[in-house]
C-alpha cells in the first residue's frame, strides 16, 4: 500500500498509508530504524454506542499548500460526523503532532471518544519491547534500550491500555478499544502495543478539537521534553512547521512561464517530498515505503549512490545547495569502504548512517573475481559533486572533497577501462538486472571525466585535466564505434563481452538510453539519438488505458498485465520524464509539457509519485513515494523552463509522440 502522506524533519520520519494509518516511524535517522516495520497504528472513534476506525471512513488525504503538514478529511454519513485532521512532524523537535477536529452533522450535542493507538516494533523487532502508562506525564511510554516513544493527548486521557499482541488470543490493545472502553492495564512487555482514550463534547452542529502526539528520544528525559512541548502548545508546533516549510520553499523558483498551476504545485510538492526523504546527516534515501519488504524481503531505505546523486543534482538545479553539500560529505565516508586493495569506487548501496548495506551484486563470475558495483553510481556522484561546486561556489567543500573524493574516483574511472576499446569495463546496470557495458554507464563516466577535467584545470592540475579529457574523448569515440548499429540506425542498450573478448550489441530498448543526450555524450538532435528516442516512443509505449512508457522492453518487475505486446512493462515516471527532457531539448515543448501533465494526472491527490503505476488503473505500484521520481519531475520542469526551441528542431521535423500520453483521472477515491 503506498505511503500517501510522509512527514519528516530530517531525523524523525513518519509515513501514513492510503487509509490514514501510521505505518512507518523512523528514528534517529530518516530510513533507520523503522520502529513499526509497517505495522498498523490506528485512530478510532466511539459515538452513540458505535465504534469505528478512521480507516473505514471516506477519506481524502492531502497536504496543506506548500508545507509538510497534512490536511486529511474524513466523513462517516451514517454517524453524521465529519473530521478534518492536520498532522506535522515538528520542524525542530522530534514529535509528531496531530490536530483532529470532530464536526457534528446531526444537530444534537454529542460525546465522542477518541482512541489513539501505537503498534511498535522498537529497533526493528517486536521482541523485548515494553509499554506502560506514565501517570505523572499522562502518557503511554513504549521503549527498548535507548529508544523511547511517548504518546499523549488532549483532553487529558481518561483511559489507557498497554496490550500484548502476536497471538490469536492477544491481538493488542486496539481490540480492547472496540467496545468504547479501555482496560487501564498499566504495563506490558514483549510483543506490545499501546492505546490512549480521551473524550470530547461536540456541540450541536458544532465541533470540538483533540490533539494527540508521539514524541521520540534516545532517553526518557529527551522524549519527555518533546512530549511536554506538544502538551503545552500543540497548535503552535503545527503552525510553526507549516511556516517553516513555506519559508524553505520561498528560496526556490516562483515563476513557471506557460506551465499550468497543477505542474507548479507538483514541482513544489516534489521538493518537499524529496527533503522529507533526506536525513540531516546527508543520507538521501531512495524510498521509505516498508511494504516492499513483502516482495523482496528487503526495503528501499538505503542510499543508492546513483539515485542520491540525481536527487542532489536536482536540488542544486533548483537552488537548494545545503542538503547536497551534506550528501557529498556523507559520500566521502562511503568511498573508503572498498573490498580490495585499490579504491575510488562506490559500492551498491549504503545505510543511512554511512555503513555498507546489503547487496545482491556478486563478487565472482564463473570463478573470476569482479567488482560488485554499478559504475554509474560512482560516475554520477562525481558529476553531481562537481556541478554542486560550480553552482554553490563552496570553496571549503572543494578543499575537503577534491583530493579525497573527486580525484580518487576520477582516477578509478580513468583506469577501469578496456585497454583495446577504451570503454568502461563491465559492471551492473542501473536497474541492477544485468552485467555488461551499458550506454547509460558510458554516458555518465564520460560526463564525470569531462567535468572533473574542468575542475582540475581550475585548480591548476593541467596534466591531470588532460588525462581526464583524453579518457572522456576515448569513451565518446568508442561508443560511436561500438554502440551504433548501421542496420537499425540507432544506438544499442548494452554490449555483451563474449568469451573471446569480442563485443556483441544488445539492441533491446531501455529508457535509460536517454542518458546519452542527458549527459552530453551525443546531442539530442544527433540523428543517432533521434532514431533511438523515436524507437523508444514506439516500442516502450503502454497501450493500455494508463498510458505512459515502460522502463524497458519485457520488464518483468511487478509486471501486471502479462501482455508484453500491449504493455512492455509497467509505466515508470522516470521513463516519461526522460522522454519529456528529449522533447524539450529538440524544441517540442508542447509534447514535453504533455508528459509533465501526465505525471500530474498519475500522482496521488497528495502529490506523491510512486516508482511505477498500474498500466490500466494508474494505481501506484512498488514503492511510493520514490525520491527519484520526484527529483526527475523537478529536473524536467527546470529543463523545460530554461530551454529555448533550438533552430535545428525545424530541420528535424516535429517530434511529437505517435500516441500522446493518456491522462485518465487519478484512480484514488476522494470524498
Amino acid at each position: 500500500m503506498p505511503r500517501d502522506i510522509p512527514l519528516s524533519n530530517g531525523s524523525f520520519h513518519v509515513n501514513f498509508d492510503a487509509r490514514y494509518q501510521m505505518r512507518d516511524v523512523y528514528f534517529p535517522y530518516v530510513g533507520k530504524e523503522n520502529h513499526t516495520l509497517g505495522s498498523i497504528s490506528r485512530i478510532g472513534l466511539w459515538v452513540d454506542g458505535i465504534f469505528s476506525w478512521l480507516s473505514d471512513w471516506q477519506l481524502d488525504l492531502r497536504y496543506v499548500k506548500d508545507a509538510l503538514v497534512t490536511e486529511v478529511k474524513a466523513h462517516r454519513p451514517d454517524l453524521q460526523l465529519r473530521i478534518v485532521a492536520n498532522d506535522a512532524v515538528d520542524c525542530d523537535a522530534n514529535v509528531l503532532v496531530r490536530r483532529i477536529r470532530v464536526i457534528d452533522e446531526s444537530g444534537a450535542p454529542r460525546k465522542v471518544r477518541l482512541f489513539t493507538h501505537f503498534d511498535p516494533n522498537i529497533s526493528e523487532s517486536p521482541i523485548a519491547n515494553c509499554a506502560y502508562y506514565d501517570g505523572v506525564h499522562h502518557a503511554m511510554v513504549c521503549y527498548k534500550g535507548d529508544r523511547y516513544f511517548m504518546m499523549g493527548c488532549l483532553p487529558t486521557p481518561i483511559g489507557y491500555a498497554a496490550g500484548v499482541k502476536g497471538t490469536s488470543q492477544h491481538e493488542g490493545s486496539w481490540r480492547d478499544a472496540e467496545d468504547g472502553h479501555l482496560s487501564n492495564n498499566a504495563v506490558a512487555s514483549g510483543y506490545v502495543d499501546a492505546t490512549l482514550m480521551c473524550e470530547l463534547d461536540v456541540t450541536a452542529s458544532g465541533e470540538a478539537v483533540a490533539h494527540t502526539w508521539l514524541a521520540a528520544g534516545r532517553t526518557l528525559p529527551e522524549a519527555a521534553k518533546h512530549h511536554a512541548l506538544a502538551q503545552r502548545a500543540p497548535d503552535t508546533l503545527i503552525e510553526r512547521t507549516k511556516h517553516y516549510w513555506r519559508f524553505w520553499l520561498s528560496h526556490g523558483r516562483t515563476e513557471f512561464d506557460d506551465l499550468p498551476d497543477s505542474v507548479a504545485d507538483l514541482y513544489r510538492r516534489s521538493l518537499l517530498l524529496i527533503r522529507a526523504n533526506i536525513d540531516d546527516g546527508g543520507a538521501i534515501i531512495a524510498a521509505n515505503d516498508s511494504d516492499i519488504t513483502s516482495f523482496g524481503r528487503d526495503h528501499y531505505s538505503y542510499v543508492w549512490p546513483r539515485d542520491a546523486a540525481l536527487v542532489a543534482a536536482t536540488l542544486d538545479q533548483a537552488g537548494f545547495h545545503e542538503a547536497p553539500g551534506a550528501f557529498f560529505a556523507f559520500m566521502r565516508k562511503a568511498l573508503s569502504q572498498t573490498l580490495y586493495d585499490f579504491s575510488g569506487y562506490l559500492l551498491h548501496r549504503y545505510t543511512p548512517d554511512a555503513l555498507v548495506a546489503s547487496s545482491w551484486h556478486p563478487s565472482v563470475d564463473g570463478g573470476r573475481v569482479m567488482l560488485p558495483i554499478q559504475e554509474d553510481g560512482t560516475a554520477l556522484v562525481v558529476h553531481s559533486l562537481c556541478k554542486h561546486l560550480q553552482l554553490s561556489r563552496d570553496v571549503e567543500l572543494t578543499h575537503d572533497l577534491y583530493w579525497e573524493f573527486v580525484r580518487p574516483a576520477a582516477d578509478f574511472m580513468l583506469v577501469f577501462r578496456d585497454v583495446q576499446t577504451g570503454l568502461p569495463h563491465p559492471s551492473h546496470d542501473l536497474w541492477e538486472e544485468q552485467h555488461g557495458i551499458f550506454l547509460f554507464t558510458c554516458s555518465t563516466v564520460y560526463a564525470a571525466l569531462e567535468i572533473v577535467a574542468e575542475l582540475a584545470e581550475s585548480l591548476g592540475e593541467q596534466a591531470q585535466a588532460a588525462q581526464y579529457r583524453a579518457g572522456a574523448n576515448e569513451i565518446r569515440n568508442a561508443v560511436g564505434q561500438h554502440f551504433y548499429d548501421e542496420t537499425q540506425q540507432r544506438l544499442a542498450f548494452m554490449l555483451h563481452v563474449e568469451e573471446d573478448g569480442s563485443l556483441r550489441r544488445d539492441m533491446r530498448l531501455d529508457s535509460s538510453m536517454a542518458g546519452a543526450f542527458v549527459y552530453g555524450l551525443f546531442s539530442a538532435g544527433d540523428p543517432r539519438m533521434v532514431n533511438t528516442m523515436r524507437a523508444m516512443q514506439q516500442q516502450l509505449e503502454n497501450r493500455l488505458p494508463g498510458g505512459g512508457l515502460a522502463r524497458h522492453t519485457d520488464d518483468y518487475y511487478h509486471h501486471i498485465s502479462g501482455n508484453y505486446a500491449e504493455c512492455p512493462g509497467n509505466p515508470w515516471f522516470i521513463s516519461a520524464l526522460w522522454m519529456a527532457d528529449w522533447l524539450t531539448e529538440t524544441g517540442d515543448r508542447l509534447a514535453a509539457r504533455a508528459w509533465l501533465e501526465w505525471c500530474v494526472a498519475h500522482a496521488l491527490p497528495s502529490g506523491v509519485m510512486a516508482e511505477q503505476i498500474h498500466p490500466t488503473t494508474g494505481e501506484p505500484l512498488s514503492v511510493s513515494p520514490l525520491t527519484w521520481s520526484h527529483a526527475a519531475f523537478v529536473s524536467s520542469v527546470e529543463r523545460y523552463l530554461s530551454s529555448r526551441p533550438p533552430a535545428r528542431s525545424r530541420a528535424l521535423g516535429r517530434t511529437t509522440l505517435s500516441h500522446s500520453p493518456q491522462r485518465p483521472q487519478p484512480a484514488r477515491s476522494v470524498v
